[in-house]
C-alpha cells in the first residue's frame, strides 16, 4: 500500500484535482505575493508600542484600506472555495466511500451517543469555514472524508501529505524525548477527529489499548474505517473532552493534537483538570498545539491572529496561544511540567531528542505542554 495515502481517502478526478490545486495555489499566492504589501502597510501605520490597544487600533485602520479588505475577503473566499471543491468531490464518491468503510477489517470499535450535546463554541460556528463543522452528522462517514481530504489540501501537504499525520508522529517523538520509559497500557486522545494523529501513536505503542474521543459522529465512523484499513485497532467514542465518559484513572497516556485552540478559554482549564482525573498515578499528559506564543509574536503576527478570528472562524486562537500551560497543568495537579517546542518529524526515533525552548517555525516544530501525574 502507498504509505502516502490510504484506502479510505477520497480520490479526485482530473478536473477535481485541478480545482483543488488551483485553490491551494491561490492561497499560497495570497500569502506569499500579496501579504507582504499589507504587512509593510501595517508597519507604516503602526502607532508605536506605547499606544493603548495597539493591535486592535491598527487592525481597524487597516480595514479602512479597500485593498486590505479585498485581500482579507479573498483569503476567506479561498477557504470557502476549498471546502466547496472538496465537498463536491467527496459527495460524488459517497456510495463508494460508504461501501469501502463497510468492507474494512473488523478491528476496534466506535460508540456513538444519540443524545450528545455539542459544546456551544463548536455548535455556533463552522471552524476553519468547513460547512457543518466537526460535529456535522450526515448519518454516515462523509463529513470525516471531507475533513481528511480537505485537511491535506488546507495544510498544503506540509503535515504529512495526504496522510496528514506528522503531528501524531511529532507527539510520539516528544514522548520519546521526555518520557523514554513510557510503556502505556491504555491511551486516550482528546479531540481525535478522524484519527490522523491517533494512528501514529497507536503504531508507536502496539501493546496498548488505544482510545479516542471526539464530538463528531461522522468523524468517528470515518476514523474507524480509516484505522481499520491501515490495520490499526482503535476504540472511538463520541463525547466532550471537558467531561469524558470514562472512569477515574483509566489511562496511562492522554494527549491532544491541536485541540485546545478549537475550544474556549474556560474549556482549556477544564480539559487540563479532566486529563488529571483520567490518568493513573505516574501517567503522562501531552498537549500539542500550534508552534507560536502570543507574547513572542511580532506586530504583524498578532494582526494575523485577529484575522484568524474574523476570517477563518477561530474564536479561541488568541486565548490558546496566550495561555500559560505550565500554570494550567500545575493548577490541575500535575508534576514534572515542561513546555516547549518539539521538532516536527514523520519518523520518530528514541533518543533523537528534538525538544527545546526555541520554535523552528510553523510546520517545522510544534508547541507541546507535557507532565506526569
Amino acid at each position: 500500500m502507498d504509505t502516502n495515502s490510504h484506502p479510505m481517502l477520497p480520490g479526485a478526478s482530473h478536473d477535481e484535482a485541478a480545482e483543488q490545486l488551483f485553490v491551494r495555489d491561490l492561497k499560497v499566492w495570497l500569502t506569499d505575493e500579496v501579504e507582504p504589501y499589507h504587512r509593510e502597510q501595517a508597519l507604516a501605520l503602526d502607532p508605536g508600542p506605547g499606544s493603548n490597544a495597539r493591535v486592535e487600533t491598527l487592525y481597524e485602520r487597516l480595514h479602512e484600506d479597500e485593498s486590505f479588505r479585498a485581500w482579507a475577503g479573498l483569503r476567506r473566499t479561498a477557504q470557502e472555495m476549498l471546502w466547496t471543491a472538496i465537498g463536491e468531490s467527496v459527495g460524488r464518491q459517497a456510495d463508494g466511500l460508504e461501501a469501502r468503510g463497510a468492507e474494512a477489517p473488523e478491528l476496534g470499535s466506535v460508540t456513538l451517543d444519540p443524545d450528545f450535546v455539542v459544546p456551544e463554541y463548536l455548535a455556533d460556528r463552522d471552524v476553519h469555514m468547513m460547512p457543518g463543522g466537526y460535529a456535522h452528522e450526515d448519518g454516515g462517514l462523509l463529513q470525516g472524508a471531507v475533513m481528511d481530504r480537505g485537511g491535506a489540501v488546507y495544510m498544503l501537504g506540509r503535515n504529512g501529505g495526504l496522510m496528514n499525520d506528522v503531528r501524531g508522529h511529532t507527539l510520539v517523538s516528544h514522548l520519546y524525548a521526555r518520557f523514554s520509559d513510557l510503556a502505556p497500557a491504555r491511551v486516550l486522545e482528546l479531540g481525535c477527529g478522524i484519527g490522523a494523529s491517533l494512528v501514529p501513536v497507536a503504531t508507536a505503542f502496539p501493546e496498548a489499548e488505544v482510545h479516542g474521543i471526539d464530538v463528531g459522529a461522522s468523524m468517528l465512523r470515518y476514523g474507524l474505517a480509516r484505522a481499520r484499513h491501515l490495520g490499526v485497532a482503535v476504540h472511538l467514542r463520541q463525547g466532550d473532552a471537558e467531561a469524558a465518559p470514562y472512569p477515574d484513572e483509566s489511562f496511562d497516556l492522554i494527549f491532544s493534537c491541536v485541540l485546545l485552540h478549537e475550544t474556549s478559554p474556560e474549556a482549556i482549564a477544564r480539559i487540563m483538570a479532566e486529563s488529571h482525573r483520567l490518568l493513573r498515578p505516574g501517567g503522562v499528559v501531552a498537549h500539542l498545539e500550534v508552534p507560536m506564543r502570543y507574547e513572542a509574536m511580532d506586530l504583524w503576527g498578532k494582526i494575523r491572529g485577529e484575522m484568524e478570528y474574523d476570517y477563518n472562524n477561530e474564536p479561541n486562537w488568541k486565548a490558546a496561544i496566550s495561555a500559560d500551560y505550565k500554570a494550567e497543568l500545575v493548577a490541575a495537579g500535575f508534576r514534572d511540567v515542561e513546555t516547549g517546542y518539539q521538532a516536527a518529524t514523520a519518523a520518530p526515533v528514541k533518543g533523537a531528542g528534538g525538544f527545546s525552548d526555541t520554535s523552528q517555525g510553523v510546520f517545522r516544530s510544534w508547541f507541546v505542554a507535557s507532565a506526569r501525574k
